[in-house]
């Protein structure tokens, strides 16, 4: 009798022991990837589409394919409004729940992040495109001053300096040498963009540089908010200087209102605009300014395709975005989608590298995945990224497209390390 109590008492033991152990086993087997987003912020114009993207991606397309090498992976994010201090805060939370890596944002946040992201070796894998973060070695400059190195800071897209850099070398190439006071005079370029944001003035010291390189003059800049509907003053402080060309360091949004403001002002510019301020939406919301018939030639950086194009894997975009969010219109869908994806393709790859190497760790991730990649092909229309423990700058040029007679068509892929290598490898780097 006392044996068949022992026995009643052991089998329910043993089986919660097994489930106990089941469950943990199961949690071990799941990796867990951060993000934050900004899908309320001064940037949500484009940062809603992404967010659907990358969780489209990570929630879905991944363990649809294996996960990590058969690990189940969890994407837990957080919108952050584009408020820095709450940037700060979210990640204190996801480090707390046990992320191995990140998908950032901005480059505000992630400029301010990157201390605290290198101490605690944690890949950060962010949408700010800014050349400070490619730098992953201490440094100094020609002044003399140290610079901490960024050396957990990523992303998959050439840098917005080298963009900047290459619209306005494709502007020059198909533009200006075509026009007749070409030989004559010197081009003009002039700036709007919003002053104190970082994304936005992170390329302005180098597409001046650039402008000098390339022979050109540089007139004042316009100080153009993030949040602006009406830039018609910028504008009329332009008229004088009559710039040939004007580059745009905003979001799709007020890059927009720019545009219709010099159309309807009558001031005859051309225009390259930052990655993050060219989409889908800019001709929707630029109305006429955007049509080459008007002689306003809008060109700018894509560092991937835009949705719908064709090109290998965009199949597997249109086809995940139509089956988990059938509520937005496909017409809505913007390269940001796209761009989310590239992010998260080369983590994703990162992360599996460094599992195979029996290190899928943080550390791990970093140096058993990202810094073994060579010529490593995303698809989606970007370029083959490498990374290397000494320089972070995964891709040395982008295409340059333009919209024109009611679509984006490709003008020239400008690879800005080709074109001048010695400037490329000190002179230009991590600014």
């Amino acid at each position: 009798m006392k044996k068949g109590i022992v026995l009643k008492l052991l089998v329910p033991f043993l089986a919660v022991v097994f489930l106990v152990g089941f469950s943990t086993a199961a949690v071990a087997k799941t990796i867990k990837v951060g993000g934050l987003k900004d899908t309320t912020g001064a940037t949500s114009d484009v940062g809603k589409d992404a967010a659907l993207g990358q969780a489209e991606f990570w929630q879905y397309y991944v363990n649809d394919h294996g996960g990590i090498n058969g690990k189940k992976v969890k994407y837990i994010w957080f919108d952050y409004g584009y408020r820095i201090p709450e940037a700060l805060t979210k990640y204190k939370l996801l480090k707390r729940m046990g992320v191995l890596a990140i998908m950032g944002w901005g480059t505000g946040d992630t400029e301010a992040l990157s201390p605290t992201v290198n101490k605690d070796k944690l890949p950060y894998v962010s949408d700010s495109y800014s050349a400070h973060l490619t730098r992953p070695v201490d440094w100094v400059d020609k002044d003399g001053k140290k610079h901490i190195g960024t050396g957990y800071n990523l992303f998959f897209s050439s840098d917005y300096s080298t963009n900047a850099r290459a619209c306005l070398t494709a502007w020059y190439d198909n533009k200006w040498k075509k026009n007749p006071a070409y030989g004559k005079r010197k081009a003009r370029l002039a700036c709007c963009y919003m002053f104190p944001s970082p994304y936005a003035s992170a390329p302005i010291a180098a597409i001046k540089n650039h402008a000098k390189t390339l022979g050109m003059d540089v007139g004042p800049d316009q100080d153009v908010s993030l949040f602006a509907l009406d830039t018609k003053s910028q504008i009329m402080a332009l008229q004088k200087f009559k710039p040939d060309v004007i580059w745009h360091g905003n979001t799709t949004m007020s890059v927009s209102a720019t545009l219709r403001d010099c159309y309807a002002l009558g001031l005859k510019a051309n225009h390259i605009v930052n990655n993050w301020g060219y989409d889908e939406n800019l001709p929707r919301l630029a109305g006429a300014a955007m049509k080459a018939a008007d002689g306003l030639s809008v060109m700018g950086a894509t560092p991937c395709a835009f949705y719908g194009q064709k090109t290998d894997m965009m199949d597997e975009v249109v086809k995940y975005a139509k089956k988990y969010n059938p509520g937005v219109p496909q017409e809505k869908r913007l390269n940001r989608t796209v761009q989310g994806w590239c992010n998260g393709l080369v983590l994703w790859e990162a992360m599996k590298r460094a599992d195979k190497a029996g290190d899928l760790t943080r550390v791990g991730i970093m140096k058993k995945g990202f810094e073994t990649m060579r010529n490593f092909h995303i698809g989606l229309g970007a370029g083959d990224v490498t990374y290397l423990p000494t320089d972070h700058r995964a891709a040395t040029g982008c295409w340059v497209q333009e919209y024109k007679n009611g679509k984006f068509i490709k003008v020239q892929f400008v690879d800005i390390k080709k074109r001048w290598p010695k400037q490329w490898a000190s002179e230009w780097f991590g600014w």
